[in-house]
């Protein structure tokens, strides 16, 4: 709680003036049942009535002075809740965007999501009531105590007896609520993973009409929120009867010994009022511990779950004697490369060793499962290896600083994800201050302008979101514009492609070669892998083989087999021209 609440240090003043208004007005409460037993005493009883205007209009004057002082409180703590909510999430984000994809396997989409959203409104709600109502309650209660004492210390005495036995059982409440609301947000968590999963593949569940499945699947988890959220709210809604309880019973023994007093002439009615009024007023601030509890109670759940992300460890930042080189010419080589992703018990890339000249263009072959895309994901630091190096220009990605080196690769991933946006902000998203000429250079290049130039407003159009309005093959040709417009020293194009004819694609692996960069891609097709300089086969995790097209007909079963079954005749003529 206290990592998040440091979030508040640029407000130190707003919060001082909103307490010292908060105390104002908690200073005119307290006053107000010394007045009244005052009028009660001096005046009504007395038959005086200058004593009742005097301390009536005494009574006014501090009632406006309160009312404007709550009012301005709650601009103020309004002001300090809101702003801190914006630092946590903006706090968040910052922490996020600086995450390891090892990170993101730590915290799920999801519960990232309800972090962000759900658990920062519970911490900024419960600060705006902790500035204005929340610290009020206790003093009120604490103040209360104090005051009786000085009207009639025999009286007040009763409250000593109860109000220690309340404190303690609110202590229990709270800490229990804690534990309670944590499992609650966890629960919150899945709900919104499942609800998540079902509007992403809303497409899916129509066409194989698990419709009913799905529904069954959301009700069984949000039919588990539902529990575990009644039972915290239970247990929060069970403190109410019992302080009305007590501090009922007070109010009635103080009544009892009161009339015997003002009986025997030991105390006066005035007196007796202005007890009943101080207990009324704990009464009050008890009725809502309850409901404090529970803010305070979620809201340390929640800070717990953000302090997680804000202090979680990024196992890729760059060390300090890391360099940022100031040429890259993109050549590659991997020394005995082994990797295995976070918490997974075997490794998905085995003693991987080969060597890219700077410029040359490379296929990856290999079948689903064989450690390709992990293999690009190691060139620009997503992950690290977990033995070996990785070398670019002879130096270790290691050694070198991650923003440099990423700037310097253009990455097409496997699944083209474009932003809702317009195409133009889409392809300059490669590169912020790229101008119009660079982005239509980089679009026909990957053979999609002609294709923006039809849209309504060609690069203006807006694209819906993840290019909702857009086929497969457009959105992989924004995806490869996008990395072609930062100019990129590595080019990465992770099977993205695929959606492409082989026209297009032939057209755009040309326009490719304009560039001076080293290519590496992922491809399945034979006809895309044959034009480049070198294939690197993977099977299982394991380099097979590589080499040009034609050396890996003669030298690999598994790349002649991949062969036969996508151009037989290429296979026949070959195998009789060795003959």
């Amino acid at each position: 709680m206290l990592k998040v609440l440091s979030f508040l240090k640029p407000y130190r003043m707003a919060v001082v003036f909103a307490l010292f208004l908060m105390l104002t007005e908690l200073s005119v409460e307290l006053l107000q049942p010394l007045l009244i037993g005052k009028i009660i005493d001096d005046g009504i009883l007395m038959n005086d009535i200058n004593v009742v205007l005097v301390w009536g209009i005494a009574m006014i004057v501090v009632s406006v002075v309160a009312f404007a002082s709550g009012v301005i409180n709650s601009y103020y703590a309004a002001h300090v809740s809101q702003s801190l909510g914006f630092d946590i999430r903006k706090g968040l984000m910052t922490k996020i965007q600086s995450f390891s994809f090892a990170n993101f396997n730590q915290f799920p989409t999801s519960s990232l999501i309800t972090r962000m959203t759900n658990d920062v409104t519970q911490v900024q709600n419960t600060v705006f009531m902790g500035l204005r109502i929340m610290l009020r309650a206790p003093l009120l209660v604490v103040g209360s105590l104090i005051m009786s004492f000085f009207v009639n210390w025999k009286l007040a005495l009763i409250f000593t007896a109860v109000v220690p036995i309340l404190v303690i059982f609110l202590i229990y409440v709270m800490k229990k609520g804690g534990v309670m609301f944590k499992r609650v947000q966890a629960k919150l968590d899945t709900v919104n993973n499942v609800m998540q999963e079902n509007l992403v593949g809303i497409r899916l569940i129509k066409a194989f009409i698990r419709r009913n499945h799905e529904v069954k699947r959301f009700s069984k988890v949000s039919g588990s929120l539902k529990v575990d959220t009644v039972k915290a709210l239970r247990l929060m809604e069970v403190a109410m009867p019992v302080l009305f309880l007590f501090m009922n019973l007070c109010i009635l023994v103080v009544l009892w010994f009161g009339r015997n007093q003002i009986i025997g002439g030991d105390v006066q009615v005035g007196e007796v009022v202005a007890i009943i009024n101080y207990a009324t007023r704990m009464t009050t601030a008890f009725s809502m511990f309850s409901f404090i509890i529970m803010a305070i109670s979620r809201a340390r759940a929640s800070s717990e779950r953000i302090v997680e992300v804000l202090e979680a460890s990024g196992d890729l930042n760059d060390k300090k004697e890391t360099k940022k080189n100031v040429h890259m010419d993109g050549a590659i080589e991997f020394k005995q490369v082994s990797f295995k992703y976070p918490d997974t018990p075997g490794s998905v890339l085995k003693e991987i060793d080969f060597q890219i000249k700077a410029g040359s263009t490379v296929a990856v072959l290999g079948a689903t499962g064989s450690g390709k895309s992990s293999l690009f994901q190691l060139i620009p630091r997503l992950y690290h290896t977990s033995s070996g190096k990785v070398l670019i220009d002879g130096e270790d990605v290691k050694e070198l600083r991650t923003d440099w080196l990423r700037r310097k690769i253009g990455f097409a991933p496997q699944e083209a994800m474009l932003f809702s946006g317009t195409v133009r902000e889409n392809i300059s998203w490669g590169k912020e201050d790229a101008t119009i000429g660079e982005i239509i250079e980089a679009a026909e290049n990957a053979q999609i302008h002609e294709t923006i130039m039809s849209l309504p407003d060609q690069y203006d159009t807006r694209i819906g979101q993840k290019g909702v309005n857009l086929s497969g093959g457009q959105k992989q040709r924004l995806s490869v514009a996008r990395a072609l417009v930062r100019n990129p020293k590595i080019l990465l194009l992770d099977d993205s492609t695929s959606a492409l004819d082989m026209q297009t694609e032939a057209k755009l692996l040309k326009a490719i070669k304009k560039y001076d960069c080293t290519t590496l891609l992922i491809t399945q097709k034979i006809s895309t892998a044959k034009k480049a300089d070198k294939i690197l086969l993977l099977d299982e995790g394991a380099l097979l083989a590589e080499g040009k097209h034609e050396e890996l007909l003669l030298t690999s079963n598994l790349y002649r087999q991949i062969s036969v079954s996508q151009s037989e005749e290429e296979v026949e003529q070959i195998a009789y021209q060795t003959k």
